[in-house]
């Protein structure tokens, strides 16, 4: 793969910064393994990776919120020790995060002014009104300064992010997927502005992205991280969307135990679980999850990859009955499901959501109580209005003893229990009783070994005993283990679908990264 050839700064304020030999570990994980990367002064470098590849690490050292444990860091050609932000923001260097750090209320001159390091007790508003004067004619673009951030575009919003670390002098911009949260024509008109000023030497760009798109039309030079090794880096011109997709997601074999794990064709029938045309807003409105359709018939698991914020949380959400849906419709048995208590008793559909103890458990309740969320309002659990105490704490033992559970005992708080025996707990809950649905979202995420083996067979034996399986993940290697047929989330859309077994990991990649045609229609069979 070419390498990037070196980039005169020129006369401009812009800054070259290099990691040399960067390692970090966090216990047992290498997130970082001996990485190596320059970015030249006035360029614009896209670095691109898979969730867990080792992008947030590396910046997160940038920036002084890690230590690394060994290698070094120099700027503009020196060896520096950064070990705070306030050392990173002392030597040039700032970042515009995913999601927005303005505050709404305040005006766009308040937001610049109070996002200081050293801010005075007493702001003298007509000096700094003069100073933010002169600093807004010497930018590419312009903002109402008195206008209250709540009442900004997206866009604009994006756009005074930037504006801030170009008002504290950063010389060197590290942007955290910063359209992710944009329509296409404000993601072109940020990223060109933001091209036009490493072209003139004002401020060099280290972009993490997941977008091949934007990184073929905006990035001057491209880097590629996976599983915490640097495996490529080049001229973009030099390169295809095809070939970073493929040092992405390196070349993978299905797991040998797949065959055994998958089992054979599923029996045509009525299917499970339909999701058809689904619209689904996040917390500000937007469409994330946008047209969705899916099928998935009893004693099949459907695994859904993608990178982070492409409308997987919000499906699960809607699904689980913790989101309001937009529009299309989701059906359970061949009828409508609108997730109510009611409907998910009656259909038996249950869920393994991310975060466990805050998005499935009341944290300071007992492991008994939260075991008995489900059904403690039936008997033997309750008679009447009343609970009986006693049967919920006999069914808790009985489940911690089959799930192995690791509690001091049936009335400990949950938040007393390990994240493994959480999610065991949660999975006690959950499985005990006939399932028709399971929805499963990042079920391992953060758990050991043991942990992870466990779970897994509790969520294939589920499979196998006929329920559907909707397995949303970021880590596609569980996918791959899992599967039956793996789909790609792009956007809030699914682009791509194939049998696992049949599976082609570039293609996948490259979906990941939308670099993808149209939408597949769902087949005859699955609709």
């Amino acid at each position: 793969m070419p390498v990037a050839g070196a980039r005169s700064s020129g006369q401009g304020r812009a800054v070259d910064v290099e990691v040399l030999g960067m390692t970090k570990r966090f216990g047992a994980l290498t997130a970082l393994d001996g990485v190596s990367l320059r970015v030249e002064a006035g360029s614009f470098m896209a670095l691109l990776g898979e969730n867990g590849a080792g992008k947030s690490t590396l910046v997160k050292c940038l920036v002084g919120y890690h230590q690394p444990d060994a290698g070094e860091i120099t700027v503009a050609g020196r060896e520096r020790d950064i070990r705070s932000p306030h050392d990173a923001h002392a030597l040039g260097i700032g970042m515009v995060y995913q999601h927005f750090t303005l505050v709404p209320s305040m005006t766009v001159a308040e937001n610049l002014v109070m996002a200081r390091d050293e801010v005075p007790a007493v702001v003298n508003w007509q000096a700094e009104w003069s100073r933010l004067t002169a600093f807004m004619a010497t930018v590419p673009f312009r903002l109402d300064l008195d206008r209250p951030v709540s009442r900004l575009a997206a866009g604009e919003k994006q756009k005074v992010e930037i504006l801030k670390q170009l008002y504290l002098r950063r010389r060197f911009m590290i942007l955290d997927e910063p359209t992710s949260v944009l329509t296409p024509a404000e993601s072109g008109e940020v990223l060109g502005m933001l091209r036009a000023m490493t072209r003139a030497g004002e401020v060099t760009v280290l972009m993490i992205t997941h977008k091949l798109r934007e990184v073929m039309a905006f990035a001057d030079d491209v880097a590629v991280l996976r599983r915490g090794k640097l495996v490529g880096k080049g001229r973009t011109a030099a390169l295809t969307p095809g070939v970073l997709a493929e040092l992405m997601v390196g070349t993978r074999e299905i797991p040998r135990s797949h065959a055994r794990k998958a089992g054979g064709p599923v029996e045509a029938g009525v299917p499970s679980l339909v999701i058809q045309d689904l619209k689904v807003e996040d917390d500000a409105g937007r469409l994330a999850v946008d047209g969705l359709s899916l099928t998935i018939r009893a004693g099949e698991i459907v695994g859904v990859a993608g990178v982070s914020g492409n409308g997987q949380r919000e499906l699960v959400e809607a699904l689980i009955g913790q989101r309001p849906t937009a529009g299309g419709e989701i059906l359970v048995g061949g009828e409508p499901f609108r997730a109510t208590r009611a409907e998910i008793r009656r259909h038996h559909v249950f869920s393994l959501p991310e975060e466990p103890l805050r998005n499935a458990c009341v944290p300071a309740m007992s492991v008994a109580e939260n075991l008995s969320l489900r059904n403690f309002d039936r008997p033997p659990q309750s008679s009447g209005p009343w609970l009986r105490r006693g049967a919920l704490r006999a069914q808790a033992e009985r489940w911690i003893r089959a799930f192995g559970v690791k509690t001091p005992s049936a009335d400990a708080p949950m938040t007393t229990l390990s994240g493994g025996n959480v999610q065991r707990a949660v999975l006690a809950r959950e499985l005990s009783e006939p399932v028709s649905v399971l929805i499963a979202a990042n079920p391992v995420f953060g758990l050991d070994f043991a942990a992870v083996a466990e779970i897994h067979d509790r969520i294939l034996a589920a499979r196998n005993g006929g329920a559907a399986v909707l397995l949303v993940s970021e880590d596609l290697d569980e996918l791959l283990e899992l599967s039956d047929r793996i789909t790609v989330i792009f956007d809030g859309r699914i682009v791509h679908e194939s049998a696992t077994a049949k599976a082609d990991i570039t293609v996948i990649g490259r979906c990941m990264a939308g670099h993808h045609a149209a939408a597949p229609a769902p087949s005859p069979a699955r609709a």
